[in-house]
């Protein structure tokens, strides 16, 4: 019995994140959002933080999920702060199906939202850096699923000058982690009038959640991980995509447990030392069979939205 506490006790240990408070950031929409924050023990002078995003299809989700803790503890123990942040689920209520028009409305405003709304998150973490010793020139931009979707649109409005993001000065991350995102653009291919930041993409080629490389039609939709790592290649932009065949939606969460290696990897390397690499991490594994890779937009929505 003594043997079975020992045990329980050392599990407990292991997903907890020690030094999280919770602070308020912004009133949107009559919703107070809130952020959670995970400090760094025993990281003397400035720290880096990673501005993590939860995901959910714009409809669900907590900052303070538990499958997130692991990951955050993993951050915290290798030096970096973790700023969890709530932001507006737009889509919770569904998407307005009275035309093409408003649905696509419905979506962008969803999405831009998110994005607004984790400008407003780093705001706050900028205003306080000092007091909190994270040092502001380490930030990055992290998010799962629709958190993805979240940081990369907030990099993409940051770099097009976009109004939302002018209370940041001139800030930009410092680095992007991305399980699972994408860019959506109503216009075409996203624009880029600034060099984005070192962005890190993790994808499977099989997602029918979030798309691989684009899902749009007369220019309005997603553009997915493969679509942006071309981009980022011709920018000369610092860039690692892990790139997973025959790999599902499973890959907006798996990376947190089983690749935090690289994670820190690119952390470590293209944020804090600022080395320009352009990584194209190919994986294939033969647990995951040769299954369908090509979804049309109407997939895309019925995996998400079901009802």
């Amino acid at each position: 019995m003594k043997r079975f506490f020992t045990v329980i006790i050392a599990i407990v240990a292991a997903i907890s994140v020690t030094a999280q408070t919770t602070h308020f950031y912004a009133d949107r929409d009559g919703e107070k959002l809130h952020f959670d924050h995970y400090t760094a023990i025993g990281v003397e002078g400035l720290r880096p933080c990673v501005i993590f995003a939860f995901g959910g299809a714009f409809a669900r989700g907590t900052k303070a999920d538990k499958g997130y803790l692991p990951y955050f503890k993993a951050l915290t123990e290798a030096g970096y702060d973790v700023v969890s942040i709530d932001y507006r689920k737009h889509l919770a209520k569904g998407i307005n199906t009275k035309g093409l028009k408003g649905a696509v409305v419905t979506m962008k405003n969803a999405v831009e939202y998110a994005a607004e709304d984790m400008l407003a998150a780093t705001k706050v973490v900028l205003d306080n850096a000092a007091k909190w010793n994270i040092d502001t020139a380490k930030i990055v931009a992290c998010g799962s699923s629709a958190g993805a979707i979240t940081a990369l649109q907030a990099e993409n409005m940051i770099c097009n000058g976009d109004k939302r993001a002018e209370a940041l000065g001139e800030f930009n991350y410092a680095g992007v982690v991305s399980f699972a995102g994408a860019i959506f653009s109503v216009s075409g291919k996203p624009k880029w009038e600034k060099q984005p930041c070192p962005i890190q993409l993790f994808h499977g080629n099989a997602d029918s959640n979030v798309p691989y490389n684009k899902a749009s039609a007369m220019g309005v939709g997603f553009f997915g991980s493969k679509f942006i790592c071309k981009q980022l290649k011709k920018m000369d932009t610092p860039y690692w995509f892990y790139s997973a065949q025959y790999r599902d939606h499973s890959i907006a969460g798996d990376p947190m447990y089983v690749n935090r290696e690289e994670i820190i990897a690119f952390i470590e390397r293209m944020v804090v030392k600022g080395e320009k690499l352009q990584i194209i991490q190919e994986v294939s594994d033969a647990k995951h069979p040769k299954t369908k890779t090509r979804f049309s937009v109407t997939d895309y929505l019925s995996s998400n939205y079901k009802k």
